[in-house]
């Protein structure tokens, strides 16, 4: 692999650009401090180009967000017959839809929360709904929480509708369930742990994830051995029934009854300081972070003939 270039593809057209610049530096600095032939690519519309002049073997990709984790960045790199990290088309696609995704989730068996899909221009009548106050409200296809509201009063309703839409023509309105924020980290198709989140705001959202300080990380998930063996096979689970491949972190709300709500599998997690998946794979399997970066940047290949 060190005799082949490498492009790190970052940046991207996503709401989640300033994330994978983040990303993509830190996985370009650790490749390079690993001797190999790597180039920062920050990526625009012209991607196809910049892959051709670069003279690019390898794709490790970075980004986050549309247009780079939901296949479209896979489905070219396929054509170019360029290796590439991650999911594949189809599983990528899947993933970063909510809506198909749960679908995929509960016909494999796993728990999900109730929810209801919601196109522009429909209204949505609360007392309506096969669940109650407080909802969850967020659009189909964004990552790092953006566009979600927790919705407690039903007057601030109709704003986290309008919030969501910013983002996608179809949203989901779901059961809030009360409880751990846990994630698995999977690497090689095998589950590496998995971390508690406690945010310091409601939940999880973008600036907890992103700002210093906004969030206790706790590893391993204060879960007994059970629940916590139980939750990284059901993470295991996620990731291969949407078709995953080489990497991904699979976020659960985990009840004081030990119900494990699958919330979403994230096929091109943070590689951030702050990300979980690094964590993880340090504190639960003791890989740094550039031996992490060169295990996913190892796993590169072309899916379309899987």
């Amino acid at each position: 692999m060190k005799s082949r270039r490498i492009g790190v593809l970052m940046g991207g057209l996503s709401a989640e650009r300033e994330v994978s610049l983040a990303s993509g530096m830190a996985v370009h600095n650790a490749l390079q401090q690993l001797g190999y032939n790597c180039v920062a690519i920050d990526v625009q519309a012209n991607l196809d180009q910049t892959l051709r002049q670069e003279n690019i073997d390898v794709a490790f990709i970075a980004l986050h967000g549309r247009y780079g984790e939901d296949g479209c960045v896979q489905g070219l790199l396929e054509l170019m017959k360029i290796p590439y990290t991650g999911s594949g088309v189809l599983a990528s696609a899947v993933a970063m839809h909510k809506l198909y995704a749960r679908y995929v989730f509960e016909a494999a068996g796993l728990l999900t929360t109730s929810f209801i899909k919601i196109v522009k221009g429909e209204t949505v009548d609360i007392k309506q709904l096969p669940f109650g106050l407080p909802l969850v409200v967020k659009p189909v296809q964004e990552g790092s929480s953006v566009g979600i509201t927790i919705v407690k009063a039903a007057d601030k309703l109709e704003q986290a509708l309008t919030t969501a839409f910013g983002f996608d023509n179809t949203i989901l309105v779901e059961q809030y369930v009360k409880g751990r924020e846990v994630q698995v980290g999977i690497l090689n198709d095998r589950a590496v742990g998995a971390i508690e989140i406690v945010p310091k705001n409601e939940f999880y959202d973008f600036e907890a994830k992103y700002t210093d300080g906004m969030a206790e990380h706790i590893f391993p998930a204060r879960l007994s051995t059970e629940l916590y063996e139980k939750v990284q096979k059901l993470g295991l689970k996620a990731h291969q029934a949407l078709g995953c491949s080489g990497y991904s972190r699979v976020d659960f709300i985990v009840t004081d009854d030990g119900d494990c709500y699958l919330l979403e599998v994230n096929t091109l997690p943070g590689m951030t300081a702050l990300s979980l998946l690094p964590e993880i794979a340090l504190k639960g399997a003791g890989l740094d972070f550039n031996t992490l970066v060169e295990q996913i940047l190892l796993t590169a290949d072309l899916k379309a003939g899987d």
